[in-house]
């Protein structure tokens, strides 16, 4: 259920997901993810989500200013 519109209908999709750390930006494009087919909210599944977070903190330990992952590429 969308905890925005409290609607039960998702759709398979994929989004970007931008994280801000410190002096950095972290961008990790083409995300899977379930979006709401009425308020286009996205969500993740537990799995992408572990996923995300290990990517992220790969990335946090490089310390670039700008760093841009494929999920595709690097799950």
């Amino acid at each position: 259920m969308c905890m925005i519109c409290k609607n039960t209908s998702t759709l398979e999709s994929t989004t970007t997901h931008v994280v801000n750390y410190k002096n950095c930006v972290i961008i990790v494009k083409n995300v899977p993810c379930l979006e709401c087919d009425q308020c286009g909210e996205k969500y993740y599944t537990d799995e992408v989500a572990e996923k995300l977070e290990i990517m992220v903190n790969l990335v946090k330990k490089l310390m670039q200013e700008i760093a841009v992952i494929d999920y595709r590429q690097a799950a």
